[in-house]
């Protein structure tokens, strides 16, 4: 188990996983969008950061990730957005998707999500009532070159953090479920793009 593993309080992230069979109907039903998002100007195209009130490890468990992607997934469907990348840990996520509204309702998605996510582990922990959802961030992505250096940027965030050697490892993000739907071309474009002078609130 690697240090990030411990401060994470995730075991067995260094091994390959499968996706739970609930995930992966999920995943299924979203389609990886293979050509390039043109005009990005007009088609509300977002990164989205959030993360637990004092970076504290809340979602500390396989089962409590599990709850967050699957109501990611699920949330995201149901307030039309399409998800193009992902990654959830103990103490923030990361995704990137495009509203297919033309008033993005971005607040209601996450204010719902983070509703039903709090109230499901604090549940788990016996702790009703309590807070876990701090604050979220968004950047509107205007330029190309940001949104697929972004794109590498959250399939791999995993490896970022010292959890795995290798993206589609980890369970909780996108980054299996992006080399299985999106064409090899797509996969060495998208990893390609260099994302260390990227501007990303990632201190977790």
């Amino acid at each position: 188990m690697t240090l990030a593993s411990k401060a994470f309080g995730v075991r067995r992230l260094d091994a390959a996983f499968e996706i739970p069979m609930e995930a992966t109907q999920s995943l299924n039903q979203i389609d990886w969008p293979h050509a390039p998002v043109h005009r990005l100007d007009s088609s509300g195209v977002y990164m989205i950061t959030a993360s637990t009130l004092q970076k504290q490890p809340f979602f500390s468990s396989s089962q409590k990730l599990d709850v967050l992607q699957r109501e990611l997934l699920a949330l995201a469907k149901k307030y039309e957005w399409n998800l193009h990348a992902w990654a959830v840990f103990p103490n923030h996520y990361h995704f990137i998707a495009r509203s297919e509204n033309e008033v993005p309702r971005l607040r209601e998605f996450l204010s719902h999500l983070h509703t039903v996510t709090a109230s499901k582990i604090n549940q788990l922990d016996e702790s009703r009532g309590r807070r876990v959802w701090y604050n979220f961030w968004d950047s509107k992505l205007t330029y190309e070159r940001s949104y697929f250096a972004r794109l590498s940027y959250v399939h791999r965030n995993p490896v970022k953090h010292g959890l795995v050697a290798m993206a589609n490892q980890y369970r909780w993000c996108s980054a299996a479920w992006f080399e299985r739907t999106a064409s090899p071309a797509v996969v060495k474009t998208i990893y390609g793009f260099k994302t260390d002078l990227l501007n990303v609130g990632d201190d977790y």
